[in-house]
């Protein structure tokens, strides 16, 4: 299952009518654009349960959440999943960072211990109704490899539903996850221009055992460099003429969003 990263409802509504099977709210992609402020914990429970309440009132695609640390002990993570739940999620990612967290590809990352971060799984799997717990562990920059592979065990004894050994950092560890846990549970990779592991498309993922492949942050450094270049269009030529080949005009974008469809079923109600 290939999922793109979004961060609110218009970029949900484009990877639905794109194709994808499901999509990845990226809590770096929300604090990128809804803060402008990188990946290092700064964006809040609530802030992500509402920017998710948006996406689910326009999508209909399974949501994967990224919970960050659970945004507090054991029962602030009861109370995120809950949260989460009933603003529409599928599936919610907890990981073992200490708080405040940062973007698993970046350096000097803070575990807590795992016995603490088995306690965290237990206690979402005690909260969640129907929503998978992805466990993600951010050992192998702070501990190593085989630290990493201990703490999944223990997450996936904890009960969770999904696997996530984030920042692989090279080929073989990339390759020798799936043959650790062969048969045994569902795995997830992160794929991250310019990050800690080697790039590989869903394809070759899903021939090494992967279930699940994330680009999260991907739309958000494309859009980011768009958005470089039609600002410095603008401030250059004082028009957006030189731009119009790369952007929709209004009819276009109207036409994106359903606009004529939304205003005829109101008329129902003249």
């Amino acid at each position: 299952m290939l999922c793109p990263g979004v961060y609110d409802a218009l970029t949900a509504s484009l990877a639905e009518a794109a194709g994808f099977q499901a999509v990845y709210l990226s809590g770096a992609s929300v604090a990128y654009t809804k803060l402008g402020r990188p990946d290092i914990g700064l964006v809040s429970m609530t802030e992500m349960a509402d920017t998710l309440s948006h996406i689910r009132e326009r999508i209909t695609l399974p949501i994967v959440v990224d919970g960050d640390t659970g945004f507090g002990n054991a029962i602030g993570a009861q109370r995120t999943v809950r949260c989460f739940e009933r603003a529409g999620a599928d599936a919610i990612q907890i990981e073992d960072q200490a708080f405040p967290k940062r973007c698993g590809h970046l350096r000097d990352k803070v575990l807590v211990s795992p016995s603490e971060m088995a306690g965290k799984i237990r206690a979402c799997v005690d909260a969640r109704d129907k929503t998978l717990i992805i466990a993600r562990t951010d050992a192998i920059a702070v501990e190593g490899y085989a630290a990493a592979l201990d703490r999944a065990e223990l997450y996936l004894a904890a009960g969770a539903d999904v696997i996530f050994i984030e920042a692989p950092e090279d080929a073989a560890q990339l390759e020798a996850i799936p043959r650790h846990f062969t048969g045994r549970t569902h795995l997830m990779a992160n794929m991250i221009e310019g990050g800690r592991t080697p790039m590989r498309d869903a394809t070759q993922l899903a021939q090494l055992g992967y279930q699940i492949v994330i680009f999260p942050g991907g739309l958000v450094r494309a859009l980011a460099r768009a958005t470089q270049e039609f600002f410095a269009t603008l401030h250059r030529d004082g028009t957006t003429a030189a731009f119009r080949d790369r952007m929709h005009d209004f009819k276009g974008l109207n036409d994106m969003l359903g606009t004529d469809a939304i205003l005829a079923e109101g008329r129902r109600y003249d």
